[in-house]
């Protein structure tokens, strides 16, 4: 697959306030981005950043480089900007380091054109700007979005709000970068674009910043994978021990290794049994199933109970059985 993204930082700004983490975050995306979990190649990142000492980051030439990337065949082509944003009647600007004033940054009604028109099949925006919630939102309304297929804008906040910065870093890309680092990943390794966004909701609370995400797909992509928290040969047999999804796996003495808190007559550790049980412990760690009427699976083995899938098991089965994993 060819994934390749344009990431782009500026704290240096001729006419405006500089700013201070926006460089730091823009090198923290492409770090996470280009590899893998597993050091394998992802996305080809081109970087751009504006400071004293690498140069401006001009408007045109901004334009271009934006124009450029979604013109660019591509499974996947991802823009990522950290910088000022402005918002205005006329909509919301990016704002480069010549921008003499707001409604001389590069539209973001521009970038939606470029992207809506781009010959990649899935094309992301993330935006770390004052006001980018207005993206994908035409001029003469503001309360519709105009996407075409295969297109997500995330942003770091809404239309009317500010992007702020914590520790000298972007909130929102220091939780974006979080959330590609694998706290956003599914049970698979894989991080959407949605399961980010999530991580990014869940922790800002009501009354910060509130970041907006838009989306025309069919599908989620996988921007970046990383190890499962569980291997899945082990999740592939979740099918084995539950054949239905109201199927509970009987347990007895035999399934538990450990020979303390035996009663008599309690059969012994079984090899095979207790192999079995080693999977069934990792899955209750991670809410693929629990016990029934017992606290906990060495209780429901001990007095010969069972264990049943929870809601998120039964998904991740019938992903299985539906040979999707």
């Amino acid at each position: 697959m060819r994934r390749i993204a344009l990431i782009v930082g500026i704290n240096h700004y001729e006419y405006a306030n500089p700013l201070y983490g926006c460089v730091d975050d823009a090198l923290a995306v492409k770090a996470v981005l280009e590899r893998h979990g597993d050091g394998s190649v992802n996305f080809d990142c081109r970087t751009w950043l504006g400071t004293p000492a690498a140069g401006p980051v001009n408007r045109a030439a901004l334009k271009d480089h934006v124009a450029e990337l979604f013109k660019t065949q591509a499974d996947i082509a991802l823009f990522y900007f950290a910088g000022h944003g402005h918002i205005e009647t006329t909509g919301g600007y990016l704002l480069a380091t010549d921008s003499r004033r707001g409604d001389e940054g590069l539209s973001l009604a521009d970038v939606l054109t470029m992207a809506n028109a781009s010959a990649a099949a899935n094309k992301i925006i993330l935006l770390d700007s004052c006001h980018s919630g207005i993206a994908g939102n035409p001029p003469s309304s503001e309360h519709l979005a105009s996407l075409t297929e295969g297109l997500t804008i995330l942003t770091a906040s809404s239309a009317d709000q500010y992007a702020t910065e914590q520790n000298g870093r972007g909130i929102f890309t220091t939780l974006l970068v979080d959330a590609l680092r694998g706290a956003a990943a599914n049970l698979t390794g894989d991080i959407t674009p949605g399961s980010v966004y999530a991580h990014i909701d869940q922790s800002l609370g009501a009354w910060q910043q509130r970041p907006i995400f838009k989306t025309n797909i069919r599908q989620f992509v996988s921007l970046r994978k990383v190890a499962s928290p569980i291997p899945l040969d082990e999740l592939r047999r979740l099918p084995e021990f539950f054949p239905c999804p109201d199927a509970e796996f009987k347990l007895d003495p035999s399934f538990e290794p450990e020979t303390k808190g035996r009663g008599r007559g309690m059969p012994p550790p079984n090899p095979e049994n207790t192999r079995k049980f080693a999977v069934l412990q990792r899955c209750n760690r991670l809410n693929l199933l629990v016990p029934v009427d017992a606290p906990h699976l060495w209780h429901a083995a001990m007095q010969s109970k069972s264990c049943k899938l929870t809601p998120l098991g039964e998904h991740y089965r019938r992903l299985v059985e539906d040979g999707r994993i």
